[in-house]
Formats: structure tokens, sequence, C-alpha cells
């Protein structure tokens, strides 16, 4: 994040392509990437390694760079004594996993920047996440003077050996959950429901204190509960949460997008980095809760957040950057806050009006009288106290964002992440697909396609048929997990339905039977591992149940293998969703909130899954008025010409458009209209709700 001074030497860092590895390549401390040559020189040497994951956009990262790694006498106690190897956490995320999974085993909490020590054979004894300059200085020597103790070593390699057999345990084994019947009943989601209740924020919305995560795979399995359980209480805390997250901080009030956390409870002061994963993940959810409520402020999130996405992570060639930073000038937030003053220089008369709207003051909510741009009530509310119409009021934010928004571009930019991730892409090219779907803007399918292409022709592993997981530079690197296959199948699934090209479906088809080749363990475990056995192997191969702030990959591929094999008539795909979502139906129920992605899976299984194809020369017209509505249990299919599909096939008659809505392959009476077909599939739906 710094210049290096002239006659500052590069490490091996200066080779690599990942921004935040080059962020550290002019660092005194003698940094290698993680790879086989670090390792080797550790066991060749019998050298403790440390081993210290971040990413760019992370803020205490940089601050242990500036205070530490930075330092002339700490860097020479790790050059030293230990093989200091640097991990980007998203090229890297396996890595990652196996030593936050044993720094937490250590009683540690976790977080970034993630500081582990090492034995030569690479098994974790010592770890921690941020330390101070003092504490770091002392630690190393602590550390390695236990490790050169004949009296310690022992210990310290016992202790390695210990946390390596524990990373070697399923999460499963680890709860002590057994596999449940392949069957699902209303009682066990009301437990569900009401465990995830229990940690509602009913004032602020989210779930728990602070710090507060976005976590949009919570509200849309509650969205999606109360559409097909009718449950109030999960369309109100959803809509309460998804409301004061956009008018709170951590929502750019001027150039749209979300940050990654909020450091209170009140949605106000954000950790200012703003991440794809979550604004791609959060523009499905708005545009979903859109379909259910109508709500106009959620239309205006999903067209101020594809817009920021556009103008500030899209790639020239039409992929999506990784993150913008939280700090610019070295100083967290800078760029994002305001004072008064400055807001009437930019504003002049209207100035009093919009520090009430934004609810900026001379003292400020932030640091030094800065202010973070917040709200606390709606445009109607806000209208009605200052005699105005909410025309009127909509009309003039719409002016003082594009006012801001240009001052705001004259300022120095936080730093940009400009790695393309696999995972992360699909994500926002779900978004763009769900956006599209609730609004038929056609610039949402537009940027959807040409981000589809752009991942076909650089994240393919040409002779292989695999994915890369990041592309920088102009090259593809690092054999992608698991989290990527299964976000870029759903994604691709989500396109075959808002275009009906086929070309999508069955390159969704291609990359899941990838998976189930590469990814699958062979003691019969229907659960898939997080890496390719291609791959490189780590001390533990892990599994992902848990979901985090993207959702676990491994109930990602199931649902995958419920839809793909409805779609595409796989009867084993759906039976192993089944298999894997029986597994954890345990843990769901007790702790939705760390499974909520296997929660909407369990809640797909008891209402009906309706299958809808749409034949005929008007196939896009009925399928842009259906879409428009939310259908949260339901796949579609649809075409102009005959076509191989079993959905499809013999559904052909004469000229005519039709909508078949089909259960089991079982179809009703054929449709003409969307209205018609929506009236079935509620039907349908209520028919399950009280059998």
């Amino acid at each position: 994040m710094h210049t290096p001074s002239p006659d500052a030497r590069p490490n091996r860092l200066a080779h690599e392509t990942s921004p935040y590895l080059l962020q550290h390549a002019y660092n005194p401390v003698d940094w290698y990437p993680w790879g086989e040559e670090a390792l080797q020189r550790a066991r060749n040497e019998q050298k403790p390694i440390l081993v210290s994951i971040g990413y760019a956009a992370c803020h205490w990262c940089h601050v242990m760079e500036r205070e530490s790694f930075e330092h002339e006498q700490i860097a020479r106690v790790m050059n030293e004594r230990f093989v200091c190897i640097k991990v980007d956490r998203e090229e890297r995320p396996d890595v990652d996993q196996v030593y936050m999974d044993a720094v937490q085993a250590m009683g540690v909490g976790g977080g970034w920047p993630l500081n582990v020590f090492l034995t030569p054979e690479a098994k974790p004894f010592y770890g921690g996440t941020y330390f101070p300059p003092k504490g770091w200085f002392e630690l190393l020597q602590q550390v390695s003077n236990a490790y050169a103790s004949a009296e310690h070593r022992p210990e310290l390699d016992k202790s390695a050996e210990d946390f390596a057999r524990v990373l070697r345990a399923s999460d499963l084994e680890k709860y002590g959950v057994q596999a449940a019947a392949e069957s699902v009943d209303r009682q066990q989601l009301q437990k569900l429901l009401l465990a995830l209740e229990k940690r509602f924020d009913r004032q602020r919305g989210g779930t728990g204190r602070a710090p507060k995560f976005p976590m949009p795979v919570i509200w849309r399995f509650l969205l999606r509960a109360h559409q097909l359980t009718g449950n109030h209480l999960a369309l109100t805390q959803t809509t309460r949460t998804l409301t004061e997250m956009a008018w709170g901080g951590i929502y750019d009030q001027v150039g749209g997008g979300f940050a990654r956390y909020s450091v209170d409870e009140e949605w106000l002061v954000p950790h200012f980095e703003k991440m794809l994963y979550d604004n791609g993940q959060l523009v499905s959810l708005y545009a979903e809760a859109y379909q259910v409520t109508q709500d106009e402020e959620y239309r205006a999130v999903v067209r101020d957040t594809v817009a920021f996405v556009q103008r500030e992570l899209l790639s020239p060639e039409g992929g999506f950057y990784a993150s913008l930073d939280a700090d610019s000038e070295g100083v967290e937030g800078k760029f994002y806050v305001w004072e008064l003053a400055e807001l009437y220089d930019v504003l002049g008369d209207e100035a009093p009006l919009a520090a009430a709207y934004y609810r900026c003051t001379a003292e400020g909510n932030w640091e030094h009288g800065q202010n973070i741009l917040h709200r606390r009530q709606n445009d109607a509310e806000f209208a009605a106290a200052h005699q105005l119409t909410s025309g009127v009021v909509a009309e003039l934010v719409r002016g003082w964002q594009q006012k801001l928004l240009t001052h705001r571009s004259r300022r120095v930019r936080p730093g940009l992440d400009d790695k393309i991730l696999t995972g992360w892409n699909a994500l926002m090219l779900r978004g763009l697909c769900d956006a599209y779907r609730a609004f038929t803007e056609r610039e949402y399918l537009a940027l959807a396609l040409r981000n589809a292409e752009f991942i076909e022709a650089n994240l393919v592993r040409t002779y292989t048929g695999g994915l890369w997981r990041s592309w920088k530079a102009g090259r593809g690197s690092v054999v992608a997990f698991l989290e990527d296959y299964a976000l870029l199948v759903d994604a691709y699934t989500s396109l075959y339905e808002v275009t009906f090209e086929e070309r999508w479906l069955r390159r969704a088809q291609e990359l899941a039977d990838y998976v189930l080749a590469h990814f699958g363990d062979d003691t019969g475990d229907p659960h898939l591992f997080y890496t390719d056995a291609t791959g490189e192997a780590l001390i533990a191969r892990k599994k992902e149940l848990f979901d985090n702030v993207i959702p676990a990959s491994n109930s990602v591929m199931a649902y995958n293998l419920l839809r793909l094999g409805t779609l595409l008539d796989v009867p084993a795909w759906r039976e192993r969703a089944a298999a894997m979502l029986a597994r954890v139906q345990e843990l769901a129920v007790k702790e939705p909130q760390h499974l909520a992605n296997w929660a909407a899976l369990y809640l797909s299984r008891l209402a009906p899954l309706a299958e809808i194809a749409i034949v005929g020369p008007d196939v896009e017209a009925l399928r842009q008025q259906l879409s428009r509505h939310p259908l949260p249990n339901a796949v579609l299919a649809g075409s102009t010409q005959e076509s191989e599909l079993s959905l499809l096939q013999g559904r052909f008659q004469n000229s005519q458009t039709r909508i078949y809505v089909c259960y089991n392959h079982a179809c009703q009476q054929p449709v003409s209209s969307a209205a018609e077909a929506l009236e079935q599939l509620r039907a349908a739906w209520a028919a399950a709700q009280t059998g």
C-alpha cells in the first residue's frame, strides 16, 4: 500500500500477479509465495514456517504490514529464524481454510491477517491474527527459541501432530452428527425457524450483535420460507433487515454498493472495503425481495449496486474485479466520508435539505467531524416531514447523488484488487440474471452474457475441461475449487433460465460432471471435497459444509444437482442431492444460522418442485411475464422449436405458445397466459402447506 523507497529491493512476491502479494513485494521480509520452493527449504533447513494470510482490501493487513513487515529489525528476525510465506486467501482459500480451522482449534478467534507458525511439514502449532509490533517481535523470539530448544521442540511437534489430526476430522464428526433419513417434515422446519428467530435483532434487523455482516443466504432462505409457508415473521425480519441496510452507512448512499460489514449494531459504520461477492449476492436478494414486496426502494438498490459494479469493478474484457480497499491515502474510509461544509460547497442551496436526508451534521458521526451518510426513514416519510411529495424527493436525491458522485470521483481512490475470481464472478453473474428476471432490463442481461463469455474464454483450463480460480495479467492461475464450480454451475443454470439458450445448460451439465469426477469421496460420503483431486495436496483435504459470507459449496452443489437433475432428467443427481442434505439435516435444524443454504434445500423439499415448460413462438414474452413474479421452488425450461430436453419433448402444438406446469413429469392442463400458470403454481403450493 505504500510507495517503496528507491533503494528497496523486491522479494520473490514481485513475480506474482496477486495484488495482495504485490503489496508486500518490497517488504524487507524475504517472503515466498505458497509453494514447493518454500516448503522444501523449510524441510531442508528444518526451520519453522511462518505463513501470513490476508487479502488486498484488508485494513488490518495493511496496518500490520506498515508496523511490522516494513520494520527492518523485525524483518531481520523473521528472515533469520523462519521461512516466511505470504498467502492471498482469495486466491488460495484452501490454504486459508486449513490454517483458519487450526487457529480456531487453538481457541483463538479467526480473522485476517492470519499468522500461523508451522513445522517444516506444514503442520500448525501456534497462531493468531493481528499483532502489534512489540508483541509480534516478542512472539517471534519466543516461538523461535522454543522451536530450537531440545526441551520444547518435542512438545511443539506433538502439538502440531494433534492439530493436524483434528484438521483431518470432518465437521460432522466433530459435532457427532448422524445421517438422517432422506425425508423432511414441517415440525423440523418449525424448530429450524424458531432457532433462527431467537437470533433476530428485531429493532435494526440482522442477527445478533455487532459486528453485523449482511449474510444474504439467511435472508434469501427466510424470504422463501415466507413464500412457501406463509410465515409472516420471516418476511417481516427480512424486509426490516434489507431496509435498514439500505438506509445505513454499510450501503454507499452516493455511489451504490455495499461494504463488507458494519462494525456497529445499526448498520451505520461500515468496514469500508467493498467485495464483489457481497454485492453479487445482495443484487440477487434485493431483486427477489422486490418480486415479493414490490418495494421500489429495493429496485433502486439493485439499480445503483449494478451501476457501482459496472462503473468500478468491470474489466475491459468483461470480467469483474475482486474488491475495493477500505483505505485511501492510508486512511480507512477517507474516500467515502463527508464534512458538512463540503456538502454545502457541492450542493449549495439544496444542502440543508440533503443534510437532513443524509443525517449529516457539523459534529459528524465518524472520526474528525466527518459524516458517514445514512438515513433513518423512507422517502415518503421524509417528504411528509418537509412538506414535499415523494416524487420530488426522489428527483432531488438522484440529483444529489450525481453531484456528490462527481465531486467524490476527484478524490484519491481506494486501492483496487484487479484479479478476477471465478466463483465471485459467478455470484455477480447470478445476481445479474436475478435482476433481469425481476426488472427485464436488457442492460443486466447484456452484462451477464458478456461476463459468461469472458469466463468461457479465460477461466477454462483448455486441456482438462476444468476451471482456473483466478485470472490476472492475461492468464489464469490456481486450479479452481468446489466453490468456483458450484457457483458457476448455479449461475449458468440461471442464465439458461433467463435466455433459454441451451448452451448454458449444457455447460452447467459438463461442469457438474467434472465436479462429480474430481471432487468426490471414494468412501461413499455423498459430500464433496473442497479441492480438486488434480490440485495440490495439503495436510488436510476439507469438505465445506458451513455457510460463511459465501454459501457452503457443498450446499450450493446439492441444490445444483436437484435443479439440473430435474431439468436434464437425471434421477441419480436428485437422489444425491437428497443424500447430501440428509447428512447435515440434524445440524441444519439446530444451527440454521450457519447452514441457511442447507435449510433452503430442506424447505424446497417440503413443497413440490414445479417444472415449468414454455413452448411456442412467443416464449420470451411469456417467460418475462412469468419471471417478474417470485418462483421460489421451480425450474424453468423453454424453446421456440423442438428440443431434446425431456421437459420440452412432445409439448409443441401448432403455432400456439403454451405454458406447462408439471410435477415429477406429470403436467397440468397447458395454459396460454402467465396469470393462469401462476394460479396453478399457487394452488399446488397452498395444497402442500395443508397436506
